[in-house]
C-alpha cells in the first residue's frame, strides 16, 4: 500500500524503518520539530533524517491542518496513514483522507493508558503487563477500534527503560502486521470498552517529586519508573535536591513520621513512609543509591553518614 507516516522520536524512527523495509511505499513523512521538553529529548532518533536518507519527502509541523500540508497529503495519494508517537491531535480532514483511514500505533494496552508516558504511568501503578496497540484513528485520541495488540510482562525489578526497549521491539512488527490485515480487506476490528479507558497527561518535574506519605511500594515503583535517562525521582535533604537512583521496600516495618531517615538495613537506608506511618505497621523505603545535584552518584550508606533528620518534598520544609 501507499503510506504517509506521521511520526516522531525513536518510536517513529523504528516504525518508519519497518515500513521502508516492507513491501509498502512511503510517499511522505510528517514529523515534529525537535523539542527542549525533558522527555522529548530522550529516545530522539530523527524521523526526518531517516526519511531524507531514503529520499522520502519530509514536512515538519508542530500541529497538522494547514493548507500546504493538506495539499501535500492529497498529492501524496496515500491509501492509508500510519501515525506513531504523534504528539498533537490529527483532525478528521486528515485521518479520514486516505480510503483506508489512519492507523495509530500507541505504547499501551488500550483502552487503558491513552495519552502520554503510558509506560511510566503503568509502572507506577503496578501493572503486571504493558504493550502496544495498533488501532484505527477516530475523533477521540487513542480511542479507535483495535486492529492488533501485543503485551509484554512487567517484572518485579523492571525499570521504565527496560519496558521502553521491550515494547520498542514491537512497533515495527505490529505496524506491518496490522497493515497486512487492513490490506486483506478485513474491517472486523475490536471496539474499545470505554468504561475501562484512562487518559494520562505529559509528565513534568512535579510528577517526579517524592511524597513520603505515599506507601513505600508505590515510591519504589516511582524510582524504577524514573530510571536513567528519564528525570529521576527526587526529594530534598538539608535543602538540597537529592535524586533517588535505587531503592527497595524494606524488610522490616518502621513507624514514625514520613520522610524520617531512620535505619540502616543491609545495603540500604530506610526512610519512613506511608499515610499512617505513625502506627508502625508499614514497610519503609530502603534507599540504596542517590545522586546529588553536582551529578555525583553515591551509595546511600555512604551518603547518609548518620541517621536522623528528614527527606522532604520541598527544600524549605526541614
Amino acid at each position: 500500500m501507499r503510506v504517509v507516516m506521521f511520526g516522531y522520536q525513536t518510536w517513529g524512527h523504528r516504525t518508519l524503518q519497518a515500513l521502508l523495509d516492507s513491501e509498502h511505499e512511503v510517499s511522505l513523512v510528517v514529523t515534529h520539530p525537535k523539542s527542549e521538553h525533558a522527555y522529548e529529548k530522550i529516545w530522539d532518533d530523527s524521523v526526518a533524517e531517516l526519511a531524507e536518507k531514503h529520499d522520502v519527502p519530509v514536512l515538519v509541523r508542530q500541529r497538522p491542518g494547514d493548507a500546504e500540508l493538506l495539499d501535500r497529503l492529497r498529492a501524496a495519494q496515500p491509501e492509508i496513514i500510519v501515525a506513531t508517537n504523534w504528539r498533537t491531535w490529527i483532525p478528521p480532514e486528515i485521518f479520514n483522507l486516505p480510503p483506508r483511514g489512519t492507523l495509530n500505533v500507541h505504547d499501551s494496552l488500550l483502552p487503558a493508558y491513552a495519552g502520554f508516558a503510558p509506560l511510566i504511568w503503568a509502572l507506577i501503578n503496578g501493572e503486571s503487563e504493558v504493550g502496544v496497540t495498533a488501532h484505527m484513528m477516530d475523533e477521540t485520541l487513542d480511542a479507535g477500534d483495535i486492529v492488533l495488540q501485543r503485551a509484554v510482562p512487567v517484572g518485579p525489578t523492571d525499570t521504565a527503560t527496560d519496558l521502553f526497549h521491550r515494547t520498542l521491539e514491537l512497533f515495527g512488527p505490529i505496524t506491518v502486521d496490522a497493515l497486512a490485515l487492513i490490506a486483506s480487506g478485513r474491517t472486523d476490528w475490536v471496539r474499545q470498552d470505554r468504561s475501562k479507558a484512562s487518559f494520562f497527561h505529559k509528565r513534568s518535574v512535579e510528577d517526579s517529586r517524592i511524597d513520603w506519605t505515599r506507601p513505600a511500594d508505590e515510591i519504589e515503583r516511582l524510582v524504577r519508573a524514573q530510571s536513567d535517562p528519564y528525570p529521576n525521582a527526587f526529594t530534598h535533604h538539608d535543602g538540597e535536591r537529592l535524586r533517588i537512583l535505587g531503592a527497595r521496600v524494606s524488610e522490616g516495618r518502621y513507624g514514625g513520621t514520613p520522610g524520617r531517615i531512620f535505619y540502616r538495613e543491609g545495603d540500604g537506608v530506610v526512610i519512613v513512609a506511608g499515610p499512617d506511618a505513625q502506627r508502625g505497621r508499614n514497610h519503609g523505603l530502603a534507599i540504596t543509591r542517590v545522586r546529588t545535584d553536582d551529578g555525583r552518584d553515591h551509595a546511600a550508606t555512604d551518603y547518609f553518614r548518620s541517621m536522623g533528620g528528614y527527606l522532604t518534598a520541598h527544600p524549605d520544609r526541614r
